[in-house]
């Protein structure tokens, strides 16, 4: 993410993304929406930060866009009470991370294990390019990985 500073003379930030890490067609009206809503949670992340009780943590990294993300979720009961996650990387990944972590609140473990990639496509709400579909599963792939690992400890 840029900082740069506005007419006022106050940092801001700025965050760019090359439509074609999108798409490779124009957007419609409504993926247009959808841009704005993945700049709008790079910017503003929701459930970011490390919880301060956590069953499990979960760390995944990018290598080809630098990606870098660790995921932390309370989990109770066979749920889902509490999620969160630190990390970098591009508008995709975190916008990704933010509204996967939103969405599995209160999920039983037995149907985010059932997540597919389509789920994430969904969440996000526009096309993704090949090259930036590692970005975007990023997510997926660390919060199923840490229950796998999370499983494989507890058997």
């Amino acid at each position: 993410m840029k900082r740069t500073k506005n007419q006022e003379g106050t940092l801001v930030s700025t965050a760019t993304v090359d439509r074609n890490e999108i798409a490779s067609r124009p957007l419609n009206e409504e993926e247009e929406i959808y841009k704005e809503n993945i700049l709008d949670h790079y910017k503003h992340p929701h459930n970011y930060g490390q919880l301060q009780e956590y069953t499990l943590a979960h760390r995944e990294f990018n290598p080809l866009c630098g990606d870098d993300i660790i995921i932390y979720t309370l989990i109770q009961e066979g749920k889902i009470k509490d999620v969160s996650f630190q990390g970098k990387g591009c508008a995709i990944s975190q916008a990704s991370i933010s509204l996967l972590t939103d969405y599995l609140k209160r999920k039983p473990l037995a149907e985010v294990k059932k997540l597919t990639p389509e789920t994430v496509m969904q969440l996000l709400g526009i096309p993704i390019s090949l090259v930036r579909m590692k970005c975007a599963l990023l997510s997926l792939k660390a919060i199923h990985n840490g229950i796998k690992n999370m499983e494989n400890t507890h058997e």
